[in-house]
């Protein structure tokens, strides 16, 4: 018997709600609009249509695919972050919402430094962060580098799709050696690195551990081997005056502090999340 995407979109929704999903409203949504290659608009627009066959046996599919803790993200191929739609493969992490907080901070002090400021994006994954800042401080110059070459192909996909090629390159770079002679004079470096500890891997929620990129997790020992080499050897390629910002993990914010503290960074400064923990910390470099 034919049904709704109505019909779909509830029946899906109450099944990852049962299975204790959070967002099961937004994920529902989701790939029910995947499944009938819809726009949300279109989606919003036929909720009172009938499905096809093919569309509810798609809409199976990628439940079976999530209730076995596939994440939405890697099911339908994109994700959206600071309003841009980003293409998201298993060869980068899924932006996060907690993410926000250091785009928030980048974009700040981005339009601050005026025309032709220059902003690099370390360990930029899918070029999320880096994006949004050319996105919202249009006057600046955004450079995404990340050792991954998949990784590298993502950021140059979600340049192309939100039309900013004009302003942000990419560079493949490593955050463990020292910075390249072309990666210099920087505005600001903002960093989402690495940081679960690598004992620590093996609790991550099943969705996490068994689907997004180890490399873009683990942060040795401690997990803080990246805020460690980061801030002794790449503080060089920032200009007299310049940022160096931070996401950081829960409990690791006076620790990251701390390293960057020993390594010559003034005025440092950590922000919280919306939830009060704290997820970025800052510094200036005046040596």
């Amino acid at each position: 018997m034919a049904t709704t995407y109505n019909n779909l979109y509830l029946d899906l929704r109450a099944r990852l709600r049962k299975a204790g999903v959070d967002a099961a409203q937004l994920e529902a949504r989701e790939l029910v609009s995947f499944a009938a290659g819809k726009t949300r608009e279109q989606f919003f627009r036929d909720l009172n249509l009938y499905a096809s066959d093919e569309v509810e046996r798609k809409v199976l599919e990628l439940t079976k695919r999530r209730l076995a803790g596939e994440p939405v993200a890697y099911l339908i191929g994109e994700w959206e972050f600071y309003g841009l739609t980003l293409d998201i493969t298993r060869d980068v992490l899924i932006p996060r919402s907690d993410t926000e907080v250091l785009a928030d901070r980048a974009i700040e002090l981005a339009v601050a430094a005026g025309v032709g400021a220059r902003v690099l994006d370390l360990c930029a994954g899918s070029g999320c962060i880096g994006l949004a800042v050319a996105e919202h401080a249009p006057n600046c110059r955004v450079i995404l580098a990340d050792w991954s070459d998949e990784a590298i192909r993502i950021c140059k996909r979600n340049i192309r799709r939100n039309d900013l090629n004009n302003r942000v390159t990419c560079v493949k770079a490593n955050a463990l050696e020292p910075p390249p002679s072309n990666l210099w004079d920087f505005d600001l470096i903002l960093c989402n690195p690495p940081y679960i500890p690598t004992g620590d891997l093996i609790g991550l929620d099943h969705s996490v551990r068994d689907f997004e990129p180890v490399s873009a997790l683990d942060g040795g020992a401690d997990g803080l081997d990246f805020y460690r080499y980061i801030s002794s050897k790449w503080k060089n390629a920032l200009r007299l005056e310049g940022s160096l910002l931070y996401e950081v993990g829960i409990y690791q914010a006076q620790a990251v502090e701390q390293i960057m503290r020993e390594n010559g960074f003034e005025q440092l400064r950590c922000i919280p999340d919306s939830a009060g923990i704290l997820r970025v910390v800052e510094g200036i470099i005046n040596e």
